[in-house]
């Protein structure tokens, strides 16, 4: 067969240090965790080589299967993964990713955790689901101080132990979260699954619970209607005796994207479980795990917005139109630098948040993490669709073509503002906070204007939103305008202190100056693009 032509014009494959990110190294800089930079940089080499992105391809073209039964008809609830959805998740825990932090007394070890959690999360998505959970556990855990004492060192522990066992007869161990049930949804306190008292300590359960992601996990913090009430409740898949606790695996959930990950639907049979905390007090206790797991679909959201960002600016340098790079097209440079611009500002915010929560003892970061969390999680996880969507258009119909890479992306992208409450619940609890926690407010004012004086923008947006909060009528109608607006100050007033002139002028002008389409790339004439895109080049 003759040659029809020469292949030209095609873009090089992708291989980079995902930490070589300009945003994170300076994020990373105003925190307690200097020492992770070299891990961080390992990491990001890996993350960023062709092996892992083939690991990546390989998990989500083969996704996981559910075993309900052996070959000779015993019921064994087990799913199964392709190989290299066990390398990611090892990789994942043997730095740290799902619980080492509480365990680790150098400062700024969460801040840390956040940075890996952000670097290797651009590997692939859909396994960081349980390391997620698994970090988000252990505070609501240690509600129950003899299960904290026996279960705690290995949730911790830096060793992938996949398989069903004993928890205690296992080197480290991964658990997950079950409280969404098909009638209530966000609403948990709609919960009907009962937990009745078993006289030994221990309580059985029978209920049918919707979602419950990573079922092979090795135990699952769950809510359950006891004799007082709403409860937590700590139930491993093999108990004490080394039979499997009755928790069948009825189906796995057909989705969207998160596609390496399996998510179920689950029945409890007279399942066993010990309660944690009080009767009666089951969503305050499980609250800090919702909490943890909002920061890393921040975090999580942030980190598809760099890739995209990188992805784009890598094809529209390596790709020629009209005589000249696709990078050095006026219109085109504008679509990227606003990209960058968006994708620095997620960050920004969500390492800010990490790092609140290596002040513990800080009431004032307490009361301001509360609140700058559920702004910052129902803006960034809301801006990732719309991001991912303008970044695969770079690339043309390229990007429609899954061996891009980027319809993945692009599927992936709704998750992070759906899981742990989406926008709307993300709104009213931001509201639900200023109610319940005035002193959030005075926090969060306290952390924005320190860049008072630094931008008129960002400062006359100040006094816009102050007087919105100052006007209580339909404010519930309206939160979603308000946590939009306080999530933009936010950005604003971190890029305006720490980032380059560039991008917080860009920033300003647009989000707060009006200066600004509807779309991404509507960026003001004398835009320092050139500046801007330059922080997504690899």
């Amino acid at each position: 067969m003759p040659a029809t032509h020469e292949v030209v014009n095609q873009v090089p494959p992708l291989e980079h240090d995902v930490a070589a990110d300009p945003a994170l190294a300076e994020a990373v800089g105003r925190t307690e965790a200097s020492w992770v930079v070299d891990e961080l940089h390992e990491l990001g080499r890996l993350a960023g080589s062709e092996q892992v992105r083939e690991w990546s391809r390989l998990v989500n073209e083969n996704e996981p299967v559910l075993r309900t039964h052996d070959r000779f008809g015993h019921r064994i609830d087990e799913v199964e993964f392709h190989p290299h959805w066990h390398d990611l998740m090892s990789v994942a825990v043997s730095h740290g990713l799902q619980a080492a932090p509480w365990r680790d007394e150098r400062p700024g070890a969460h801040a840390a955790r956040a940075a890996k959690f952000y670097v290797w999360s651009q590997s692939e998505a859909g396994h960081t689901c349980p390391i997620s959970m698994t970090y988000a556990a252990v505070p609501a855990l240690r509600a129950n101080p003899e299960l904290t004492e026996k279960y705690e060192p290995l949730l911790a522990s830096t060793e992938y132990d996949f398989g069903l066992r004993e928890p205690t007869a296992k080197r480290g161990l991964i658990a997950g979260m079950s409280m969404t049930e098909k009638q209530g949804g966000s609403d948990v306190r709609a919960n009907t699954t009962a937990a009745r008292p078993a006289g030994d300590g221990t309580y059985r359960l029978v209920g049918h619970k919707w979602f419950t992601s990573a079922p092979m996990s090795d135990m699952f913090l769950t809510l359950a209607q006891a004799p007082g009430g709403l409860s937590c409740f700590l139930l491993p898949r093999v108990l004490p005796d080394g039979s499997r606790n009755p928790i069948r695996l009825q189906r796995l959930k057909d989705k969207l994207g998160n596609r390496s990950n399996a998510s179920s639907e689950i029945e409890y049979d007279d399942a066993v479980g010990w309660l944690v905390g009080e009767e009666g007090r089951g969503v305050r206790t499980i609250i800090e795990m919702v909490n943890n797991t909002r920061l890393d679909c921040a975090l999580g959201s942030s980190s598809g917005m760099r890739l995209g960002a990188v992805r784009a600016v890598h094809h529209a340098t390596h790709r020629h139109a009209f005589g000249k790079a696709l990078v050095d097209q006026p219109l085109m440079a504008n679509v990227l630098a606003d990209l960058v611009i968006e994708a620095e500002a997620a960050v920004a915010a969500s390492m800010r948040l990490a790092a609140a929560g290596d002040r513990r003892d800080d009431e004032q970061e307490q009361a301001f993490r509360r609140l700058g969390l559920a702004v910052t999680k129902y803006w960034v996880c809301k801006r990732a669709p719309m991001h991912a969507a303008e970044a695969l258009e770079c690339f043309g119909g390229n990007g429609y073509v899954e061996e891009s890479g980027m319809p993945r992306l692009y599927r992936e992208a709704p998750l992070m503002s759906i899981w742990e409450g989406s926008g709307n619940v993300a709104a009213l609890d931001a509201l639900r906070a200023m109610g319940r926690q005035p002193e959030s407010v005075a926090a969060f004012f306290a952390e924005v204007e320190q860049a008072a004086g630094g931008d008129a923008r960002l400062d006359d947006a100040v006094d816009r939103l102050k007087k919105d909060l100052s006007d209580v009528d339909d404010l519930e109608f309206r939160a979603r305008r308000v946590v939009e607006s306080m999530a933009l100050v936010l950005q604003g007033s971190l890029l305006v202190r720490h980032a380059p002139r560039a991008v917080a002028d860009a920033f300003c002008g647009t989000r707060f100056g009006g200066d600004w389409g509807l779309a991404f790339g509507t960026l003001p004439a004398g835009t320092d693009t050139s500046a801007i895109i330059a922080r997504a080049r690899v």
